[in-house]
């Protein structure tokens, strides 16, 4: 059975973070295994409160992981400090992982911040260059790269500009834009815009999550970037629609979608 194993941030209400990962993992296939990163107390209408994990903890889940599982695909999600961010990066190339998928968590979908400035400028210089694949939204595209984004076209330039830092390949998801859904995927050779239907729902915590998810169990299963991509976009767009519509806000994805 492919594996893959998801670094990232503890969610409490179960949309979002390690438990989507998990649950998208089933969901396609995969046999997910974890590295908690950060506790958080938080529901669908926001985020109360965060305990980062000790470094040398986070390393530890790894390395143990490693020691005896084959790991096809790593998801990286929310690092929570600049610390947590060098001691990953050095995981990740000591232990010469592939098909590393970055999902840059910086505010959740409350709004409430999740990495501070030195933990991104760390991501950008220790991590980035080993990535397989990275997954910013729009406004972690603009925080990354300093450039507004409004449209299409500067979601290009802007998946251009991030493959300045060091990935093979950069996908800036436009779900938070008008119109269609449309995310620009860019590997230096090619630019591919994948569109889908806007679904008019309030059910979206844990989308970024799902995506990245769902495009590191598609790489576990021998999908190209191409694929994956539109795999995970294909997944993640019947997962809203699907939505189970529970809690008073932004509700979680229907991850086991018929």
């Amino acid at each position: 059975m492919r594996t893959a194993l998801t670094i990232a941030g503890s969610d409490s209400s179960g949309g979002a973070g390690i438990q989507a990962d998990l649950k998208t993992f089933a969901a396609l296939g995969v046999f997910g295994c974890s590295a908690i990163t950060a506790l958080t107390a938080q529901n669908t209408l926001g985020v109360s409160a965060v305990a980062e994990v000790d470094p040398s903890m986070v390393v530890a889940q790894i390395d143990t992981v490693l020691a005896d599982l084959e790991i096809h695909a790593t998801k990286i999600g929310m690092l929570a400090s600049a610390a947590i961010v060098s001691a990953v990066a050095e995981a990740v190339q000591r232990h010469r992982l592939s098909n590393v998928v970055v999902d840059p968590v910086m505010v959740s979908k409350s709004g409430a911040r999740l990495l501070d400035q030195d933990a991104v400028d760390a991501m950008r210089t220790r991590l980035f260059p080993l990535s397989t694949i990275v997954t910013p939204n729009v406004f972690e595209a603009e925080a990354l790269t300093g450039k507004r984004i409004e449209n299409r076209q500067d979601q290009r330039a802007a998946a251009i500009a991030l493959m300045d830092l060091g990935p093979r390949a950069v996908v800036v998801k436009g779900g938070h834009l008008d119109g269609p859904a449309v995310d620009v995927f860019h590997d230096g050779q090619q630019t591919i815009e994948l569109e889908a239907e806007r679904i008019d729902s309030p059910h979206t915590h844990g989308t970024g999550c799902t995506f990245s998810s769902a495009i590191a169990a598609r790489l576990a299963l021998a999908d190209d970037l191409p694929a994956a991509v539109r795999a995970a976009k294909a997944y993640v767009t019947r997962a809203i629609a699907q939505a189970p519509g529970i809690g008073h806000g932004h509700g979680p994805l229907q991850h086991f979608v018929k």
